[in-house]
């Protein structure tokens, strides 16, 4: 059984040594634990601090894609190493690596396919008052969506076996954590989570550059992913509103018209009327669209899980793979650690895509 601890990376020249300082070697119930980072067109030493700290695998993105673009070629490059499990963290020193053993625990003991790690965010002391409620109302949005019970949907904190990584094709361009969540829980993939614990911050999250930022963004994405899960769902409660307020207009206007024997005096009436119900007709039809589209979704998702089986029975190398020296998979427990111990510079693999 083989581990891969993988860390999507981004100018972490700073905290990537606090991080791999935490990582272990070793883990209960896995012949090799391995490290992996997605370096995501880092302009600092983020590569060679890694490779000081014992890291054995790089994907190497050529410029900046995003957090999401990166998970994703981790993941693949994960998968195409051999790896049983897949773990995820940060290269902000957010999570505390030494928690590893017990978020594969679920995966180890055959009761998950996919582990969140829960902050419990409320525990978080920099997490202000309104960004903990839009945590809670984000989660449970994601909840209904997934029909999972995971607690912290934002986490990224995680870990997957390989069937779950398998399944997992995620398309948002700005983050993978509630996408991945909703398509867990529409596929054969059973999902659970751990209590976890999170270190000091380190730095500002360079995902979003203020509070209302991070309300934009992450409002736009759990809508924009509830919709093209949930299509027929969200647009018939949108005409089914829209078509009340018609109804209501209209209402109005024939109240006039056969009460009070004014109808010519409000014609606006029935005309906002109509408008309104041609746009609930439009939405309701988006609904259909949608709800078509997303069975043609999940029937091109299934292909690429297929195409991706076949890549890793074939051993399809990661694209642009340069071998280098085996990792050794021996040492201390930490990589910073096993490099000061052995005084070798071992030449590391690295992916380049």
């Amino acid at each position: 059984m083989k581990l891969i601890i993988q860390i999507p990376c981004f100018n972490e020249e700073q905290t990537l040594p606090l991080v791999l300082a935490d990582l272990p070697r070793r883990v209960d119930g896995f012949d090799e634990v391995e490290w992996l980072i997605i370096d995501d067109g880092s302009t600092d030493r983020t590569i060679e601090v890694a490779r000081a700290g014992g890291v054995d695998h790089v994907v190497r993105l050529t410029n900046n894609k995003g957090l999401a673009a990166g998970f994703q070629a981790g993941l693949d490059a994960c998968l195409k190493l051999g790896a049983d499990v897949i773990v995820n963290t940060d290269g902000d020193n957010q999570y505390d690596g030494n928690d590893i053993p017990k978020l594969v625990a679920p995966i180890v003991g055959g009761k998950a396919d996919m582990v969140v790690g829960n902050r419990e965010v409320h525990k978080i002391e920099h997490f202000s008052p309104l960004k903990v409620a839009l945590q809670r109302l984000g989660s449970w949005v994601v909840r209904q969506a997934s029909s999972t019970e995971v607690p912290d949907t934002t986490s990224g904190f995680r870990a997957y076996n390989r069937e779950a990584a398998i399944q997992m094709a995620v398309v948002s361009k700005f983050t993978y954590t509630l996408e991945t969540i909703i398509q867990a829980g529409k596929q054969l993939v059973a999902v659970d989570h751990v209590a976890i614990k999170t270190n000091p911050k380190t730095r500002e999250s360079r995902l979003f550059p203020s509070m209302w930022a991070y309300v934009r963004r992450n409002s736009v994405s759990i809508f924009r992913i509830y919709s093209q899960y949930e299509p027929l769902r969200v647009f018939m409660t949108a005409a089914a509103v829209i078509g009340l307020f018609a109804l209501i207009v209209w209402g109005r206007f024939a109240y006039f018209y056969i009460v009070e024997g004014e109808g010519a005096g409000h014609v606006q009436s029935l005309i906002l009327g109509a408008v309104l119900f041609n746009a609930a007709m439009v939405l309701a039809a988006l609904g259909v669209i949608g709800d078509l589209m997303s069975a043609q979704r999940t029937m091109i998702q299934r292909t690429f899980e297929r195409v991706r089986r076949i890549e890793l029975k074939l051993g399809v190398a990661p694209s642009h793979y340069e071998p280098g020296a085996q990792p050794t998979g021996q040492g201390p427990t930490t990589g910073a650690g096993a490099g000061a111990a052995t005084g070798k510079t071992e030449e590391r693999d690295v992916v380049r895509l």
